[in-house]
């Protein structure tokens, strides 16, 4: 048996680095808690300063109000939709590009790599987008919500580099065997990219559930809006001077508090996602960034 003995200054070096681990992780966590504690404090607590880490004056009423509007779980189903519809659309995209610009003997792959990065450096803007959606008739639809982002070209790039380091030998069989090129993407190749397809699906689907900006937009009608514009609509009556009906009065009363619900409303349904792919985070972004 092998005993290991640690100097002094190894010692030394591990009660710094704890300390300074242990404030990062104390500065990181500090904002996430005093969001919780401010949207179940009373208004007076927070105005005057006096929440921290604890609720002060337990209030639910900003909760109760924004939970009992119909509207609202109308555009939280609005939501869900537009973000597994849009993430659905945006993974198979992407995948299928990734797929093709990874492979090197492909002709046209240069121009069709730079094609992709020059869409990412410069745009066309916002007035010609939106007037290319209107002319394309996808206003008030979800689609409006979906094509415009249905690439990224980052995510794209990364898959493109996990797909280039994946072993040519196994492809190779497979086409042996007699698979097609779909054949080998479908049962070789997706199989053994699991980790950059569960960060892939991450990161767009905390970028759709987090859009407002595309749907503020392109959609008019309020059965359409996604949960983000009804919050946004919320603390817009909540710090301005107009109210429009009977809850949107009510919530005004508590204007202090009503950020920091919207906040939590928006952020609960991706951080019950967020484990279940957080072990796929890191393995899957550092294999298609590292080429060995």
């Amino acid at each position: 048996m092998v005993t290991t003995v640690k100097s002094r200054g190894y010692r030394l070096f591990q009660r710094i680095n704890a300390v300074i681990l242990t404030g990062v992780v104390i500065v990181t966590l500090y904002p996430f808690v005093n969001i919780i504690a401010r949207s179940f404090s009373d208004e007076r607590y927070i105005v005057s300063g006096q929440v921290n880490f604890f609720p002060r004056g337990f209030n639910v009423k900003t909760y109760e109000l924004v939970i009992s509007d119909p509207m609202f779980w109308t555009n939280y189903r609005n939501t869900v939709v537009y973000t597994v519809v849009a993430t659905a659309i945006a993974m198979l995209l992407t995948t299928c590009y990734a797929y093709v610009l990874s492979k090197k003997h492909l002709k046209g792959r240069t121009v069709l790599v730079w094609i992709a990065i020059f869409t990412m450096i410069f745009s066309g803007g916002l007035i010609p987008q939106y007037v290319l959606v209107n002319s394309l008739g996808l206003t008030n639809s979800i689609w409006a919500i979906v094509l415009p982002n249905a690439i990224s070209v980052f995510n794209l790039l990364v898959m493109k580099a996990f797909f280039e380091g994946l072993p040519k030998d196994l492809e190779e069989a497979a086409a042996i065997d007699g698979l097609n090129t779909y054949g080998i993407l479908w049962r070789i190749v997706l199989p053994l990219s699991k980790a950059v397809i569960a960060t892939m699906v991450l990161f767009y689907a905390v970028s759709f559930w987090n859009s407002w900006f595309t749907a503020f937009l392109y959609l008019n009608e309020q059965d359409l809006f996604p949960v983000t514009i009804y919050l946004r609509n919320l603390i817009a009556g909540a710090t301005g001077a107009e109210s429009a009906g009977a809850v949107m009065s009510e919530v005004s009363a508590a204007a202090a508090n009503i950020q920091a619900v919207t906040i939590m409303l928006t952020v609960l349904p991706i951080l019950a996602v967020y484990p279940f792919v957080q072990r796929y985070f890191v393995s899957g972004v550092m294999l298609g960034a590292v080429k060995g």
